[in-house]
């Protein structure tokens, strides 16, 4: 009876152990769950984003009302969703275009997004691609979102500004 009270009391270790690492490394990957929208001296809305432990800014938004994780990405023409995420959003695939990636040259298909919201700073009908080949659950949060609003980078801080 004892020793099965051990391994039980371990088991439990365990499994609470699991849950609390993957959440610390969930906010490692993206600092930017919790976002807050604050209104400058002009009136202007921001959001201020924490660069993650691999140099990148990952944040939660979302398209058409559902949540999403972004990673911005200037270098990106625009926003790139990955096929099983346009699926899950309900997204439908329009014409088919060439884009040129790290990787080479990819097949993507337009889709126009009624909405694309990161905090408080919401913009209305932006252009996107579905990306068969993008392998990941992020949405890269490209140009076509980005050249609307103002961002300012200051080391490990990059602030939106609409």
């Amino acid at each position: 009876m004892g020793l099965a009270m051990q391994a039980l009391a371990w088991l439990v270790f365990l499994v609470l152990g699991v849950f609390f690492f993957r959440d610390v490394l969930e906010k490692q990957y993206n600092p930017n769950q919790a976002l807050v929208t604050r209104f400058n001296e002009e009136g202007a809305r921001e959001v201020v984003l924490q660069r993650n432990k691999f140099g990148h800014y990952v944040t939660s938004g979302e398209i058409n009302g559902h949540p999403v994780t972004f990673m911005l990405d200037t270098g990106a023409t625009g926003v790139a969703i990955p096929a099983a995420v346009a699926e899950r959003l309900g997204l439908r695939r329009g014409r088919a275009f060439s884009t040129q990636t790290a990787n080479g040259t990819s097949t993507s298909y337009a889709a126009r997004l009624q909405q694309v919201s990161v905090g408080e700073i919401t913009l209305q009908d932006v252009s996107a691609g579905i990306t068969p080949g993008l392998q990941t659950d992020q949405v890269l949060l490209g140009m076509s979102f980005l050249k609307h609003i103002e961002f300012t980078q200051r080391g490990d801080t990059l602030i939106l500004r609409q």
